[in-house]
């Protein structure tokens, strides 16, 4: 049963091969795998896309990106396309100074590169740096000549610009290699664009040509060598002409480039062209050329005289363009003081500040004026002296160009580089106007660890937390103020203190605060201000307390020195007494007034010798003991002089009684 049932056990069919010769393909292992590798990451998904929200993960994202970008280069330097991927993404991130050193440091891995040279210059194209992208084109005809490319690119640019002049220089620089003849003509076709002379000068090809011959004779003298002699004779072909216009452009260019001294030829022949052909307006340029010389000459003398380079800017102000009032002004500037005292800082700081305000006011030109100020800045010796006007009017100035983290960073390097109450007043009113009181507070802090005696930044730091209802920070602001060992204006501070506690309706913190500060000083002022606010509290014991407080005031005073304060009390007292007091409380009062005597007393010089007598008021208290026999004479002195006049009008008593006996 058992080799019956083996012998039915089927055998598996194994397929037959017909054609067993190798495959003309082969595929090898390595293949194999390769493809494999391939369709996994066909197969991968997409990552997933990243949103950015706050500036934090911009800068986590930033970091991987660049991590990344420079482990690729790491790994194979000489794959130009990551370098320019790489700097495409900076640029991309307006990170343009980083673009340029990735595009540097790919330069010197592989400066044979056309591709890089061309990525490089359009990104200073795209981003309007126009001498960036000059200086490339420069380095890059430098190094390859002979890649026709950028010459094409280099003058495209200078053209475009509207600047032939320096396409033309390219041109002729690319000549010089000898190109092909395709290059040739490319210049030929240039200069075509740009001779396309007027009417006139077409029919009559021989004044155009000697117009080319001027033309070439001023080009090739250049500004080192220049002759009023060939200025004038082509300013007369011109006139010969009836270029007026030309003339006149001829004229200025000479003498804006011309010493003063060498041009008086010229001078003498533009003020005769002008009066012919001109206006008032150009005799008037005339003028205005005249003043410029004259203070040339001012400031060639004396560099450092400041007010000679105001008149000389206001002049070229009124009657000039940006570029030549700029070329003023930076010669003015740089005069610096030779010596580092403010007094000689003064006047040439406000060359800073006009030419930061012409910048943006007349040129408007934001970048030009954050340009100088910033080197005002650092030109500053902080170390020394400041100028709190120049950092607050730059925070004022970037603040009007909505930068307002600029702002903030100039004065907040104020307050660390030389801090001064006008930066930290300055920076406190503008957080203010921010509505942002934490940075004020903090503000506020640094104010007082600097400058610990300034009772108006103790008060205006309480006031603003008052305005806030955080009324027990305006307490504790209030008492670490008036526990510092030096104030300024104690009286203004104790005053605001006791005006915060009225207006919080807290008398009896009112009441302590007069009692402390009158152990401080017992000044008649504070004494009335104490009876006054006593009477204004309006309970029903103000009076009795009001009578107290002018009780416990005269007691004090009786040993004052200064009778005049003690009798200020008095008649304050007096005026309540006489509102407010009985008979007999007005009766009091009037007991203790004093008499007033006229007294003599000796002068003395400065040097021992006797000046001669004064006359002065002196006050007598009845409640003095010493006083007492005084009071009495004085009282017989009275009676007598009454008798006197009783008996005899016409006699003068003055004259046979001196008062100053007592």
């Amino acid at each position: 049963m058992a080799s019956t049932a083996a012998g039915k056990q089927r055998i598996p069919k194994v397929a037959k091969v017909k054609n067993k010769a190798p495959a003309e393909v082969q595929i090898t292992a390595e293949q194999l795998l390769r493809e494999a590798k391939e369709r996994e990451l066909e197969l991968l998904p997409p990552p997933p896309q990243q949103k950015i929200t706050d500036e934090e993960e911009l800068n986590d994202y930033k970091l991987r990106k660049r991590k990344t970008f420079e482990d690729n280069i790491r790994k194979n330097r000489t794959v130009i396309s990551n370098w320019i991927k790489y700097a495409q993404w900076e640029e991309s991130l307006k990170e343009v100074q980083r673009a340029r050193s990735i595009y540097e440091r790919a330069l010197d891995v592989d400066y044979r590169n056309v591709t890089l040279w061309l990525k490089y210059a359009e990104m200073e194209m795209k981003n309007r740096q126009v001498n960036h992208a000059r200086n490339i084109w420069d380095r890059a005809i430098t190094t390859l000549p002979r890649v026709n490319q950028f010459w094409y690119k280099y003058t495209y640019m200078e053209e475009m610009l509207g600047n032939v002049a320096g396409a033309r220089q390219v041109f002729e620089r690319w000549m010089e290699w000898q190109p092909e003849e395709q290059s040739w003509h490319s210049y030929i076709n240039f200069e075509l664009r740009y001779k396309e002379y007027a009417r006139f000068e077409e029919k009559h090809s021989y004044f155009a040509h000697a117009r080319k011959v001027f033309e070439r004779a001023v080009e090739f003298f250049g500004e080192d060598h220049m002759d009023e002699h060939l200025y004038v004779a082509f300013a007369k072909f011109e006139e010969n002409q009836k270029e007026f216009e030309r003339v006149r452009v001829i004229y200025k260019y000479a003498l804006d480039r011309i010493p003063k001294h060498e041009a008086q030829e010229l001078f003498k022949n533009y003020t005769i062209f002008e009066k012919k052909f001109g206006d008032r307006r150009g005799i008037e340029d005339i003028i205005v050329s005249k003043r410029r010389f004259q203070y040339e000459e001012e400031v060639k003398a004396n560099p450092h005289n400041y007010d000679a380079w105001f008149d000389y800017l206001r002049l070229m102000e009124s009657d000039a363009n940006h570029d030549a009032v700029r070329e003023v002004y930076e010669r003015a500037i740089a005069n610096v003081p030779p010596i580092q005292e403010k007094r000689h800082w003064k006047r040439y700081i406000y060359l800073w500040i006009n030419y930061a305000l012409y910048e943006e006011l007349e040129a408007k030109d934001p970048e030009r004026t954050r340009q100088v100020y910033q080197a005002c800045i650092e030109l500053i010796p902080h170390k020394k002296f400041t100028f709190a006007k120049m950092w607050l009017l730059y925070a004022q100035f970037e603040i009007r160009q909505k930068s307002l983290p600029f702002a903030r960073r100039a004065l907040g390097t104020s307050i660390g580089k030389c801090p001064k109450n006008k930066l930290f007043k300055g920076y406190i009113e503008l957080e203010l106007q921010l509505r942002e009181f934490d940075r004020c507070r903090k503000l506020y802090e640094k104010f007082l660890e600097f400058a610990p005696e300034n009772c108006t930044s103790w008060i205006k730091f309480a006031e603003l937390e008052t305005i806030l209802g955080d009324v027990d920070r305006a307490r504790a602001i209030y008492e670490l103020a008036i526990g510092q060992p030096r104030l300024d204006m104690p009286e203004v501070l104790w005053k605001s203190y006791i005006d915060f506690e009225i207006e919080q309706e807290e008398y009896e913190n009112t009441r302590n605060l007069y009692r402390r500060l009158l152990q401080r000083t017992q000044h008649v002022k504070v004494w009335i201000s104490f009876a006054q606010f006593e009477f204004s509290a309006g309970k029903d014991d103000s009076l009795a307390r009001c009578r107290q407080i002018y009780e416990d005031a005269n007691k004090t005073m009786r040993n004052c020195e200064e009778k005049e304060e003690r009798l200020m009390l008095l008649e304050s007292w007096g005026n309540f007494e006489e509102e407010f007091g009985t008979e007999s409380s007005k009766e009091r009062v009037d007991k203790l007034m004093p008499e007033k005597v006229k007294k003599r007393r000796k002068l003395q010089a400065e040097d021992g010798s006797d000046a001669g007598w004064e006359e002065y008021y002196d006050y007598i208290f009845p409640e003095d003991a010493a006083n007492q026999p005084n009071l009495k004479l004085l009282a017989i002195a009275k009676l007598w002089k009454k008798q006197q006049q009783d008996d005899n009008p016409e006699r003068d008593p003055d004259k046979d009684v001196d008062e100053s006996s007592p």
